[in-house]
C-alpha cells in the first residue's frame, strides 16, 4: 500500500498493491458480500492511480450514485487504516443481551411446563419474575422475554 499527499491540496493519490486489487476484484465478483461493502471496494479500484489515467471523484461519485465526500472519506479510511478499515465499519458498541446462556435455556423450559399454582398459563410478567427470583437476571422487561421466547420458537 503505497499513498501519497500531494502538495498542498487535501487529496490523496491512492496506489493499490497488486494484491489489494486482486482481492477488490475478487470480491466485487463474488457478490456474496453486502452492497456498502462492494461499493467501497469499487471506490477503492475507481480512484487507484497505479491503473493509468485517473478518474475525478466527482464522477466516480456519479457513476457509484454517492456523495463526492464518500468518495474523499473512502480513500482516506484506506490512507489511514488499511483495506479492512476502508471496507468495514468499526463494531459499534450496544448493551449486552441480559439473558443467555443457561438462562435462556431455563426461560424455555420453565415456558414449556406446568404454569404455577393458581394459574392456568405462564404469562411474561410471571416467566420474567421467576427469572429475577432465581437470580438469573437482575431486572428483564416482558418485551425480553418474548422477544427470547419467539426467537427459540
Amino acid at each position: 500500500m503505497l499513498c501519497l499527499y500531494i502538495g498542498m491540496s487535501t487529496h490523496t493519490r491512492l496506489y493499490l498493491s497488486d494484491s489489494d486489487r486482486e482481492f477488490l476484484d475478487n470480491l466485487i465478483r463474488a457478490g456474496k458480500n453486502p452492497a456498502r461493502t462492494q461499493m467501497r471496494a469499487r471506490v477503492l479500484l475507481a480512484t487507484d492511480y497505479s491503473q493509468g489515467a485517473h478518474i475525478r471523484d466527482k464522477d466516480v461519485a456519479d457513476s457509484l450514485r454517492v456523495n463526492v465526500s464518500t468518495v474523499s472519506n473512502i480513500r482516506k479510511r484506506y490512507v489511514r487504516g488499511g483495506l479492512d478499515a476502508a471496507l468495514y465499519d468499526k463494531p459499534r458498541p450496544g448493551a449486552a443481551p441480559k439473558i443467555t446462556g443457561e438462562a435462556e435455556a431455563y426461560l424455555i423450559a420453565l415456558a414449556c411446563s406446568e404454569p404455577p399454582e393458581g394459574q392456568t398459563n405462564w404469562t411474561l410478567k410471571l416467566l420474567a419474575d421467576k427469572l429475577i427470583e432465581l437470580q438469573y437476571v437482575e431486572s428483564i422487561s416482558t418485551v425480553a422475554i418474548h422477544q427470547h421466547l419467539k426467537k427459540a420458537s
